[in-house]
């Protein structure tokens, strides 16, 4: 069937479901809304929203549109993020199969935060990468083991399925959609309107470290405690190996299947999360910082520092520091 003609460039569809943040649901209906604005002077160039809930078992159904108008269809659908944790949201099997039945019918399907596992849901994302809140990536990796969580990534643009991994990521994933159908010049002055910053590339900055301590092997959990004792003392694996009364290689298979880490990955994970906490709290020199969580040379610990943070010391401390005469 021939699409109807229309003054607008594309329809995205918001999907609200239980639970929900709304604040994600007309934010974007805003940024949508000013993007389009911002783009007239080229003509008329209006995104049209739409919102869609499912009511007593039923399909989704449209419940408000911006521009009322028949014929098109969705060209986009995004799953919004939930104001509850992934453990407490309500199995969506109405909601997945709406999703995969406007996937099929050309539609690509966006997620945000924990959109993600409503998406999931679907099944679309089977042998897929996708992103999600960096605090849920062990719990949507374990639910599905077949997709590939990508936690690194604050938006995730594969085309035909596009995932944001914050909460508020909602700004990021709005404006990767404004530069697909209105160019970057445009993505930059809805940006600058609504004073966010365009598309941020990870979301390492606002990841914490968060070891695991239950997974009930007692001797990778004393060499799990030794680590954190004392970060300048030498951490070489036969000291470790040692420490944890096993041989070395028994000892680091061991410790990967625990922690999910091997040793060196690790200990580095641990001395950039307290590194982090001293740059935030404090204003001593790199090589102290460097010190003072093991690192004798400042070099390799800033190289290392920027892998596992995604920025630079100097710039982490000017987003994050809060000491008395840090530089902002």
């Amino acid at each position: 069937m021939t699409k109807a003609p229309t003054d607008y460039v594309a329809e995205i569809g918001l999907l609200i479901y239980p639970q929900s943040q709304l604040s994600a649901i007309y934010g974007l209906t805003d940024l949508f809304r000013i993007a389009g604005d911002a783009a007239e002077e080229n003509g008329p160039r209006n995104v049209r929203v739409t919102h869609w809930r499912a009511e007593r078992g039923k399909p989704p159904s449209c419940v408000w549109e911006s521009h009322p108008a028949s014929g098109r269809g969705l060209d986009y659908v995004i799953s919004p993020p939930s104001i509850v944790m992934p453990d407490k949201m309500q199995p969506m099997p109405v909601e997945a199969a709406w999703l995969q039945a406007q996937y099929n019918a050309g539609c690509r399907v966006c997620s945000i935060c924990a959109g993600a596992f409503v998406l999931a849901e679907s099944g679309l994302l089977r042998g897929r990468r996708v992103t999600t809140h960096w605090a849920f990536a062990k719990e949507l990796a374990q639910r599905h083991g077949d997709i590939e969580v990508a936690v690194r990534n604050m938006v995730l643009d594969d085309g035909d399925i596009i995932s944001a991994g914050g909460i508020l990521a909602w700004t990021d994933i709005g404006l990767v959609l404004v530069e697909r159908l209105f160019g970057r010049s445009t993505m930059l002055s809805t940006a600058r309107f609504l004073v966010i910053q365009p598309p941020r590339p990870t979301q390492l900055p606002f990841t914490e470290f968060v070891p695991f301590f239950d997974h009930g092997d007692e001797a990778i959990l004393r060499v799990q405690h030794h680590i954190q004792e004392d970060l300048t003392a030498p951490l070489h694996h036969k000291e470790l190996a040692r420490i944890a009364k096993l041989e070395r290689r028994t000892f680091i298979r061991r410790f990967s299947k625990a922690t999910s880490l091997n040793p060196t990955e690790y200990i580095q994970q641990v001395r950039v999360a307290k590194a982090r906490g001293i740059l935030e709290l404090t204003n001593r020199s790199l090589d102290q910082v460097a010190w003072e969580v093991g690192y004798k040379d400042a070099s390799a610990f800033s190289k290392i520092f920027q892998r596992l943070s995604g920025l630079p010391v100097t710039e982490y401390r000017r987003q994050f520091g809060i000491a008395k005469g840090a530089s902002h």
